[in-house]
Parts: structure tokens; sequence; C-alpha cells
């Protein structure tokens, strides 16, 4: 079959729930490939809430309907708290950034207790944010940033990720809303070893199959870069 952005390709899939510590429960789903135990794990953190973002942004539910298939890879999407999407809501209230710190920590705590490989962190948006404030508290093998706005993230933050050995690659789209390639240079200079990837003819919100291609291309570049190139088709 051809692969559309309406494609949801063969997974196994599962309706989870995180329990966070400071007593939430958050709603989501785990998607796991079919074929075998997944090479790695991406941990998805959604847009701004506030803005319209949540589990299902196109860009982790395309993920989550693709690369279990494509890329063995797991993947992990759920609303941070006060969030709905059809999965549902998860319990609490928006705190721009403060007490999603316990979210994050209960998804990497869901990682480890169902054994998932490999880890990557994913933000995107707003999801950059909590994976830089809040990702190096945790053991991943990576970090994913699509579209990061830096509003929320300090320099000391961002410092604080030269102490670890830990890749973090931040997808920086030429036509951006908020953040455009030459800037993110300056903005990022508190990390010199991040890899700054500026995408010709992006934007924020990655709208498009040929800018949804781009990123997923480029987060299997990291996580499994075996299976590239990602194929058109599919026959399972």
């Amino acid at each position: 079959m051809d692969i559309r952005s309406t494609t949801v390709l063969p997974a196994i899939r599962e309706d989870i729930v995180l329990h966070t510590d400071d007593g939430f429960d958050l709603v989501g789903e785990l998607a796991l490939p079919e074929s075998g135990d997944p090479v790695a794990t991406l941990v998805t953190l959604h847009p701004l809430p506030t803005g319209g973002g949540f589990m299902d942004s196109h860009i982790l539910r395309k993920a989550a309907n693709r690369l279990p298939a494509l890329a063995d890879l797991a993947v992990l999407r759920f609303n941070t708290r006060g969030t709905s999407s059809p999965r549902g809501t998860s319990e609490g209230a928006f705190d721009h950034g403060v007490a999603e710190r316990w979210d994050v920590k209960a998804a990497m705590a869901f990682v480890a207790e169902r054994g998932l490989p490999h880890p990557w962190l994913v933000g995107w948006s707003f999801g950059t944010e909590l994976a830089l404030k809040y990702g190096i508290e945790h053991t991943v093998d990576g970090v994913i940033l699509l579209s990061p706005p830096l509003h929320r993230t300090s320099e000391d933050e961002l410092a604080a990720w030269n102490a670890v050995d830990v890749p973090v690659v931040a997808l920086i789209p030429e036509l951006d809303d908020y953040l455009r390639p030459p800037e993110a240079k300056t903005r990022f200079a508190a990390m010199p070893h991040i890899e700054l990837v500026a995408v010709e003819g992006g934007k924020h919100l990655w709208v498009g199959e040929s800018q949804t291609r781009r990123v997923l291309s480029e987060i299997v570049g990291r996580v499994n870069p075996a299976v590239l190139p990602l194929p058109d088709s599919y026959e399972g």
C-alpha cells in the first residue's frame, strides 16, 4: 500500500495510563512492532496544549502510525496534565511546563517498568521545553527537538546537558514562527555539542507529507539508521 498521511500501518497498540508522583493519571498509547521486540523507543512530548497540542498532533500520530512497522520502533504518546484528545483527558491542569516535570517522570517510569529499550525523547514545540528542562533527570539514549521555541528553557538548563554524554538534535525549520536557523545558533550557544539541522522550507507545524517524511526520516536516522530510507509503500 502507498504510505500517505492517513495510513495506519500494522502495530500492537495499547491504551495506557501513566501515574504521576503528584497523584494524577495521564492517558496515552503505546505502539509496538508486530514483528518482534522494538530496537528503540520514542517517548514523545506534544506541542502546547493551550495552542491545540496533544498526543495526536500530526507528526506524533504519524510516528505511531508508521514507525513500529517501518523502523521497528516503540512509540509512546500521552496527553500531559489537563490535555484532551480522542483517547481521553489527562487529570490535572496545564502548569506552563512546571508540574509537567512529573508527567515526563511518569512516562520514563512506564518505559522502565515495561523494559522498553533505548528510550529517546522526541519533543515538539512545547514538548522540546519539557525534554530540555527535565530529560536530563532520566536515562535516555538521546533527545530530538522539533521546532524548539526556547520560551521556557533557561541558559543554565541548556548548559547542564554539556555534562552528559547524550546526543541532542534540533530540527530548526527555515520558516519557523519562533526560532529560525540563524538565531538558533546563538540561542543554543550554551550547548556547543548540539546538532542543529536547518530544514529548508520547513515550518513550525511541519504541514504536508514532504515535511512529515523529512521529520520522520531525521528521527529514524538517529534512532535506527539501518532501515533508511523509509519506503513509500508497505507490503505487510
